[in-house]
């Protein structure tokens, strides 16, 4: 059975269609990631799924559940961690637990233990007795994700969890997630970390302007726009533009300047090709820091499929806000 399967699905606000036809197939087990730019229509989908947006036109089946007929089902079956901490500030760690396990009808006793067991996976005990609003973002991450799994659901979306997240406390949500999934749990991700989808995601959604634009395993998305890619970084980054010239006469392939003032990449169709670039920079006289070649990376692939790159931080709720 699927742990997702959604036909032509659709969401309008007002005049604006944020999710245009969606078909997903998840399956059970492993972590699901969608990609897409800021209001692809990624947090709408996942609204829809789990009951907290009306669908407006096509079928979505959650657990084998039918999400517009048995809604009260889905929802004692999965859990949701949005974008946004949903903890009270003035309550405890523990505090926070304890309420959301009486809330789901344990007895005082099993609650303050399930509480305790959470802190301790999540690496909080020691802040357990602390008021949340002196969390750290990373701290609160952890606590928001601990709140969603009180029950063990069969399915939990988690909403771009990171974001925001230096990179020790991303990495230790990437540990939470891949527990989770150890544990049985299906999860279903959302992102704008092209690194963290490669981490993470078994298979992957791409949506663009509320479609699905492409899916597959990282490596078929990565097959799918060329069978490699040349990293090159130059020492003087004054000479950039020069090295891109000399690559894209030698290679006649594009070359694309990165954020990086130094670094360049170009596609590469024929891998064998680049054997021939690092003679013409030398010959240019053009010194280099770096030069790789190896798979087109997950940004290349988001933007040859979408024309543009991922941002940093999503935006699908702007739709919502704006037909309020």
């Amino acid at each position: 059975m699927l742990a997702i399967e959604t036909h032509g699905l659709v969401k309008r606000f007002g005049a604006t269609t944020a999710v245009d036809g969606v078909d997903l197939a998840v399956e059970s087990g492993g972590v699901y990631g969608v990609l897409g730019p800021n209001g692809a229509g990624k947090t709408t989908t996942i609204r829809m799924l789990a009951t907290l947006l009306q669908i407006d036109a096509g079928t979505a089946t959650v657990l084998g559940h039918d999400v517009a007929a048995e809604g009260a089902t889905v929802r004692s079956k999965v859990a949701l961690t949005g974008q946004f901490a949903a903890l009270d500030e003035d309550l405890t760690g523990s505090e926070n637990l304890v309420l959301l396990a009486r809330l789901y009808g344990f007895a005082w006793p099993a609650a303050r233990r399930r509480a305790v067991q959470l802190l301790d996976a999540f690496e909080l005990t020691e802040a357990g007795q602390r008021s949340v609003k002196t969390y750290s973002g990373g701290m609160r991450r952890r606590l928001d994700i601990a709140a969603s799994i009180v029950v063990t659901p069969e399915l939990i979306f988690l909403d771009e969890p990171t974001t925001g997240l230096d990179p020790r406390s991303r990495n230790q949500v990437w540990e939470i997630v891949r527990s989770l999934v150890a544990g049985g749990t299906t999860v279903l991700l959302t992102t704008q970390y092209l690194d963290e989808a490669d981490q993470l995601a078994d298979r992957l959604a791409v949506i663009d302007r509320g479609r699905v634009i492409a899916e597959g395993t990282t490596g078929e998305l990565k097959a799918s726009v060329g069978a490699g890619a040349l990293h090159v970084r130059v020492l003087d980054s004054a000479r950039r533009s020069d090295a891109a010239d000399v690559l894209g006469r030698v290679l006649g392939t594009e070359v694309r300047l990165e954020a990086d003032p130094a670094s360049i990449t170009a596609r590469l169709p024929e891998p064998e090709r680049a054997a021939a670039a690092l003679p013409a920079l030398q010959q240019a006289g053009i010194p280099i820091a770096t030069f790789a070649l190896g798979q087109p990376s997950l940004d290349e692939v988001f933007l040859a499929l979408t024309g543009h790159h991922a941002e940093s931080e999503s935006d699908d709720t702007a739709y919502e806000r704006s037909a309020s």
